[in-house]
Protein backbone atom coordinates (compact mmCIF):
# COMPACT_ATOMS: atom_id res chain seq x y z
CA UNK A 1 0.00 0.00 0.00
CA UNK A 2 3.15 2.03 0.05
CA UNK A 3 3.78 5.19 2.79
CA UNK A 4 0.76 6.26 4.95
CA UNK A 5 -0.33 9.82 3.88
CA UNK A 6 -0.50 12.01 6.43
CA UNK A 7 -4.16 13.15 5.53
CA UNK A 8 -7.13 11.24 4.39
CA UNK A 9 -10.31 13.09 3.03
CA UNK A 10 -13.13 10.75 3.17
CA UNK A 11 -16.31 11.75 0.99
CA UNK A 12 -19.34 9.58 0.20
CA UNK A 13 -21.33 10.63 -2.96
CA UNK A 14 -24.57 10.13 -4.45
CA UNK A 15 -25.67 11.42 -7.37
CA UNK A 16 -23.38 14.20 -7.20
CA UNK A 17 -22.56 14.87 -10.90
CA UNK A 18 -23.12 18.64 -10.57
CA UNK A 19 -20.89 19.34 -7.64
CA UNK A 20 -18.02 16.50 -7.86
CA UNK A 21 -15.78 17.89 -10.60
CA UNK A 22 -15.77 21.33 -8.38
CA UNK A 23 -15.59 19.72 -4.83
CA UNK A 24 -12.41 17.80 -6.12
CA UNK A 25 -10.82 20.75 -7.82
CA UNK A 26 -11.07 22.38 -4.31
CA UNK A 27 -10.22 19.83 -1.78
CA UNK A 28 -6.75 19.32 -4.53
CA UNK A 29 -6.19 22.83 -4.10
CA UNK A 30 -6.50 23.33 -0.36
CA UNK A 31 -4.77 20.16 0.18
CA UNK A 32 -1.65 20.92 -2.23
CA UNK A 33 -1.22 24.13 -0.47
CA UNK A 34 -0.93 22.36 3.06
CA UNK A 35 2.52 21.12 1.96
CA UNK A 36 1.57 17.48 3.36
CA UNK A 37 0.94 13.61 1.82
CA UNK A 38 -2.32 13.56 0.80
CA UNK A 39 -5.40 10.86 -0.54
CA UNK A 40 -8.62 11.60 -0.94
CA UNK A 41 -11.23 8.76 -1.04
CA UNK A 42 -14.43 8.99 -2.96
CA UNK A 43 -16.83 6.98 -2.12
CA UNK A 44 -19.24 6.29 -4.63
CA UNK A 45 -23.01 5.04 -2.96
CA UNK A 46 -24.63 3.45 -6.32
CA UNK A 47 -25.21 6.25 -7.87
CA UNK A 48 -27.54 6.41 -11.06
CA UNK A 49 -26.41 9.58 -12.55
CA UNK A 50 -22.69 10.34 -14.42
CA UNK A 51 -20.73 10.55 -11.06
CA UNK A 52 -19.37 6.88 -11.42
CA UNK A 53 -18.17 8.60 -14.90
CA UNK A 54 -16.77 11.47 -13.78
CA UNK A 55 -15.00 10.22 -11.34
CA UNK A 56 -13.56 7.74 -13.51
CA UNK A 57 -12.03 10.78 -15.04
CA UNK A 58 -10.53 12.09 -12.31
CA UNK A 59 -9.18 8.68 -11.03
CA UNK A 60 -6.96 8.78 -14.12
CA UNK A 61 -5.34 12.53 -14.05
CA UNK A 62 -5.11 12.30 -10.67
CA UNK A 63 -2.94 10.28 -8.52
CA UNK A 64 -4.26 11.47 -4.99
CA UNK A 65 -7.27 10.13 -5.66
CA UNK A 66 -8.87 6.64 -4.14
CA UNK A 67 -12.33 5.39 -5.36
CA UNK A 68 -14.82 2.91 -3.24
CA UNK A 69 -17.51 1.99 -5.22
CA UNK A 70 -20.38 0.38 -3.28
CA UNK A 71 -22.40 -2.33 -4.67
CA UNK A 72 -25.88 -0.45 -4.52
CA UNK A 73 -26.56 2.64 -2.49
CA UNK A 74 -26.38 1.47 1.28
CA UNK A 75 -27.06 4.97 2.87
CA UNK A 76 -24.65 7.94 3.69
CA UNK A 77 -23.45 6.39 7.50
CA UNK A 78 -22.94 3.13 5.19
CA UNK A 79 -21.03 5.27 2.88
CA UNK A 80 -19.21 6.95 5.45
CA UNK A 81 -17.97 3.64 7.29
CA UNK A 82 -16.96 2.05 3.92
CA UNK A 83 -14.69 5.48 3.56
CA UNK A 84 -13.30 4.97 7.31
CA UNK A 85 -12.37 1.55 6.71
CA UNK A 86 -10.35 2.33 3.25
CA UNK A 87 -8.76 5.88 4.20
CA UNK A 88 -5.17 5.27 5.16
CA UNK A 89 -3.82 8.90 6.25
CA UNK A 90 -2.39 9.61 9.60
CA UNK A 91 -5.85 12.15 10.19
CA UNK A 92 -9.26 11.57 8.38
CA UNK A 93 -11.56 14.61 7.46
CA UNK A 94 -14.80 13.27 6.90
CA UNK A 95 -17.52 15.87 4.92
CA UNK A 96 -20.31 15.60 2.23
CA UNK A 97 -20.02 15.95 -1.31
CA UNK A 98 -22.40 18.78 -1.75
CA UNK A 99 -20.20 21.65 -1.11
CA UNK A 100 -22.10 22.63 2.05
CA UNK A 101 -19.04 21.54 3.95
CA UNK A 102 -16.48 24.13 2.42
CA UNK A 103 -12.86 22.35 1.91
CA UNK A 104 -11.12 25.80 2.94
CA UNK A 105 -11.86 24.55 6.37
CA UNK A 106 -9.90 21.81 6.35
CA UNK A 107 -6.41 23.70 7.52
CA UNK A 108 -8.12 24.75 10.70
CA UNK A 109 -8.52 20.89 10.81
CA UNK A 110 -5.27 20.26 10.60
CA UNK A 111 -3.69 23.27 12.89
CA UNK A 112 -6.12 21.99 15.71
CA UNK A 113 -4.95 18.66 15.41
CA UNK A 114 -1.12 19.52 15.01
CA UNK A 115 -1.94 21.13 18.82
CA UNK A 116 -2.84 17.49 20.20
CA UNK A 117 -6.26 17.17 19.76
CA UNK A 118 -7.85 13.54 18.02
CA UNK A 119 -11.25 15.14 17.29
CA UNK A 120 -11.86 18.54 15.42
CA UNK A 121 -15.46 18.55 14.69
CA UNK A 122 -17.00 21.51 12.77
CA UNK A 123 -19.97 23.26 14.14
CA UNK A 124 -22.35 25.17 12.30
CA UNK A 125 -22.31 28.81 13.36
CA UNK A 126 -24.83 29.46 10.74
CA UNK A 127 -26.89 27.41 7.93
CA UNK A 128 -27.90 28.79 4.53
CA UNK A 129 -31.00 26.47 4.12
CA UNK A 130 -34.92 26.78 4.32
CA UNK A 131 -36.54 27.91 7.90
CA UNK A 132 -38.23 24.37 8.19
CA UNK A 133 -35.09 22.59 8.08
CA UNK A 134 -33.08 24.83 9.99
CA UNK A 135 -35.93 24.42 12.73
CA UNK A 136 -36.28 20.71 12.16
CA UNK A 137 -31.98 20.21 12.91
CA UNK A 138 -32.34 22.44 16.11
CA UNK A 139 -35.05 20.70 17.64
CA UNK A 140 -33.55 17.24 16.67
CA UNK A 141 -29.85 18.22 18.02
CA UNK A 142 -31.52 19.38 21.38
CA UNK A 143 -33.58 16.31 22.13
CA UNK A 144 -30.80 14.12 20.59
CA UNK A 145 -28.69 16.05 23.66
CA UNK A 146 -31.21 16.16 26.56
CA UNK A 147 -32.09 12.05 25.83
CA UNK A 148 -28.63 11.05 24.76
CA UNK A 149 -26.45 8.99 27.60
CA UNK A 150 -23.49 10.86 25.99
CA UNK A 151 -22.64 13.96 25.98
CA UNK A 152 -22.98 15.25 22.21
CA UNK A 153 -22.12 18.71 21.06
CA UNK A 154 -24.48 20.56 19.31
CA UNK A 155 -25.14 21.67 15.65
CA UNK A 156 -22.15 19.07 14.83
CA UNK A 157 -22.76 17.07 11.93
CA UNK A 158 -20.05 14.06 10.54
CA UNK A 159 -17.68 17.41 9.23
CA UNK A 160 -14.98 16.89 11.22
CA UNK A 161 -10.96 15.43 11.40
CA UNK A 162 -10.07 12.30 13.46
CA UNK A 163 -6.92 11.16 14.51
CA UNK A 164 -5.99 7.67 13.30
CA UNK A 165 -6.26 6.34 16.47
CA UNK A 166 -9.93 7.03 16.22
CA UNK A 167 -10.44 5.94 13.50
CA UNK A 168 -9.32 2.33 14.48
CA UNK A 169 -11.53 2.60 17.42
CA UNK A 170 -14.45 3.40 15.26
CA UNK A 171 -13.85 0.72 12.94
CA UNK A 172 -13.53 -1.46 15.70
CA UNK A 173 -16.62 -1.32 16.97
CA UNK A 174 -19.32 -4.25 16.53
CA UNK A 175 -22.20 -2.49 15.97
CA UNK A 176 -23.76 -2.61 11.65
CA UNK A 177 -26.04 0.26 12.22
CA UNK A 178 -24.06 3.37 12.38
CA UNK A 179 -24.56 6.74 13.69
CA UNK A 180 -21.29 8.08 13.32
CA UNK A 181 -21.60 11.67 14.48
CA UNK A 182 -22.74 9.73 18.03
CA UNK A 183 -20.25 7.08 18.08
CA UNK A 184 -17.55 9.71 17.58
CA UNK A 185 -18.79 11.38 20.59
CA UNK A 186 -18.39 7.68 22.66
CA UNK A 187 -15.26 7.28 22.07
CA UNK A 188 -13.99 10.20 23.63
CA UNK A 189 -10.47 11.07 23.20
CA UNK A 190 -9.72 14.78 23.27
CA UNK A 191 -11.80 16.54 21.34
CA UNK A 192 -12.65 20.45 20.18
CA UNK A 193 -14.99 21.93 18.11
CA UNK A 194 -14.46 24.38 15.57
CA UNK A 195 -17.12 26.76 14.31
CA UNK A 196 -17.80 27.51 10.46
CA UNK A 197 -20.26 29.00 8.12
CA UNK A 198 -22.22 26.16 6.46
CA UNK A 199 -22.94 26.96 2.90
CA UNK A 200 -25.98 26.20 0.63
CA UNK A 201 -25.72 23.05 -1.59
CA UNK A 202 -23.88 24.05 -4.86
CA UNK A 203 -25.85 22.74 -7.17
CA UNK A 204 -28.63 19.47 -7.57
CA UNK A 205 -31.21 18.66 -5.25
CA UNK A 206 -30.92 17.21 -1.58
CA UNK A 207 -30.48 13.71 -1.41
CA UNK A 208 -31.83 13.43 2.20
CA UNK A 209 -35.42 13.77 2.00
CA UNK A 210 -37.63 14.85 5.13
CA UNK A 211 -38.15 10.82 5.67
CA UNK A 212 -34.65 10.13 5.72
CA UNK A 213 -33.83 12.58 8.00
CA UNK A 214 -36.53 11.57 10.40
CA UNK A 215 -35.16 8.04 9.38
CA UNK A 216 -31.45 9.66 10.82
CA UNK A 217 -32.86 11.09 13.96
CA UNK A 218 -34.56 8.58 14.90
CA UNK A 219 -32.05 5.99 14.79
CA UNK A 220 -29.46 8.04 16.29
CA UNK A 221 -31.69 8.65 19.36
CA UNK A 222 -32.81 4.61 19.83
CA UNK A 223 -28.94 3.96 19.47
CA UNK A 224 -27.61 6.17 22.09
CA UNK A 225 -30.46 6.42 24.49
CA UNK A 226 -32.63 4.02 26.27
CA UNK A 227 -34.73 6.87 27.60
CA UNK A 228 -37.68 6.48 25.49
CA UNK A 229 -37.94 3.38 27.18
CA UNK A 230 -38.14 4.57 30.82
CA UNK A 231 -40.45 7.33 28.88
CA UNK A 232 -42.87 4.19 28.24
CA UNK A 233 -42.98 3.39 31.83
CA UNK A 234 -43.39 6.53 32.95
CA UNK A 235 -46.55 7.55 30.20
CA UNK A 236 -48.02 4.26 31.47
CA UNK A 237 -47.63 5.14 35.53
CA UNK A 238 -49.15 8.48 34.78
CA UNK A 239 -52.02 7.04 32.95
CA UNK A 240 -52.61 4.21 35.69
CA UNK A 241 -52.74 7.23 37.80
CA UNK A 242 -55.21 9.15 35.80
CA UNK A 243 -57.38 6.21 35.63
CA UNK A 244 -57.14 5.53 39.01
CA UNK A 245 -58.37 9.04 39.79
CA UNK A 246 -61.17 8.66 37.70
CA UNK A 247 -62.06 5.57 39.14
CA UNK A 248 -62.43 7.33 42.40
CA UNK A 249 -64.19 10.34 41.06
CA UNK A 250 -66.85 7.90 39.55
CA UNK A 251 -67.84 5.78 42.39
CA UNK A 252 -67.74 8.49 44.85
CA UNK A 253 -70.03 10.56 41.94
CA UNK A 254 -72.59 7.41 41.91
CA UNK A 255 -72.28 6.74 45.54
CA UNK A 256 -73.14 10.52 46.56
CA UNK A 257 -74.37 12.11 44.02
CA UNK A 258 -76.60 9.59 42.56
CA UNK A 259 -76.08 10.29 39.23
CA UNK A 260 -74.96 8.16 36.37
CA UNK A 261 -72.97 8.40 33.11
CA UNK A 262 -73.15 12.14 31.98
CA UNK A 263 -72.44 10.93 27.55
CA UNK A 264 -70.80 9.32 25.60
CA UNK A 265 -68.05 12.20 24.60
CA UNK A 266 -66.07 12.08 27.55
CA UNK A 267 -65.96 8.01 27.08
CA UNK A 268 -64.67 8.31 23.57
CA UNK A 269 -61.92 10.44 24.82
CA UNK A 270 -60.85 8.62 27.53
CA UNK A 271 -60.71 5.38 24.84
CA UNK A 272 -59.00 7.79 22.03
CA UNK A 273 -56.18 8.91 24.27
CA UNK A 274 -55.45 5.60 25.99
CA UNK A 275 -55.12 3.85 22.32
CA UNK A 276 -53.18 7.02 21.28
CA UNK A 277 -50.96 5.96 24.40
CA UNK A 278 -50.66 2.38 23.66
CA UNK A 279 -49.69 2.78 19.98
CA UNK A 280 -46.96 5.19 20.67
CA UNK A 281 -45.46 2.82 23.61
CA UNK A 282 -45.57 0.09 21.00
CA UNK A 283 -43.78 2.21 18.46
CA UNK A 284 -40.96 2.85 20.23
CA UNK A 285 -40.63 -0.56 21.19
CA UNK A 286 -40.74 -1.40 18.02
CA UNK A 287 -37.48 0.61 17.23
CA UNK A 288 -35.97 -0.85 19.47
CA UNK A 289 -36.88 -4.40 18.71
CA UNK A 290 -36.06 -3.31 14.91
CA UNK A 291 -32.46 -2.41 15.82
CA UNK A 292 -32.01 -5.51 17.32
CA UNK A 293 -33.70 -7.54 14.79
CA UNK A 294 -30.96 -5.41 12.23
CA UNK A 295 -27.84 -6.09 14.29
CA UNK A 296 -28.73 -9.57 14.84
CA UNK A 297 -28.58 -11.09 11.54
CA UNK A 298 -25.01 -9.93 10.99
CA UNK A 299 -24.84 -8.27 7.52
CA UNK A 300 -22.57 -5.79 6.56
CA UNK A 301 -23.05 -2.33 6.81
CA UNK A 302 -21.76 -1.75 3.02
CA UNK A 303 -20.84 -4.25 0.13
CA UNK A 304 -17.43 -2.84 -2.18
CA UNK A 305 -18.09 -3.60 -5.67
CA UNK A 306 -14.58 -1.55 -7.01
CA UNK A 307 -11.51 -0.20 -5.02
CA UNK A 308 -8.90 1.72 -6.34
CA UNK A 309 -6.30 3.12 -4.15
CA UNK A 310 -4.28 6.35 -4.43
CA UNK A 311 -1.47 5.97 -7.00
CA UNK A 312 0.34 8.08 -4.59
CA UNK A 313 0.26 10.10 -1.41
CA UNK A 314 1.52 13.79 -2.83
CA UNK A 315 1.47 14.98 -6.43
CA UNK A 316 5.50 15.64 -6.01
CA UNK A 317 5.73 11.74 -5.81
CA UNK A 318 3.96 11.28 -8.65
CA UNK A 319 5.18 13.64 -10.87
CA UNK A 320 9.24 12.35 -9.74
Amino acid sequence: MGERPTISVVVPLYNEQENVEALHDRLSAVLAAQGLSYEVVFIDDGSRDATAAIVARLLARDPCLAIVRLSRNFGHQAAVSAGLDHARGRAVVVMDGDLQDPPEVIPQFVARWREGFDVVYAVRASRREGALKRLGYFTFYRLFRAVSEIDVPLDSGDFCLMDRRVVDTLRGLPERMRFIRGLRTFVGFRQAGLAYDRDARAAGRPKYTLSALVRLAVDGLISFSGRPLRLVTYIGGFTIAIAAGLAVWVFCDAFWNQTGPRGWASLIVVVLFMGSVQLICLGIIGEYIRLIFLESKGRPSYIVQEYTPARAATPERADA
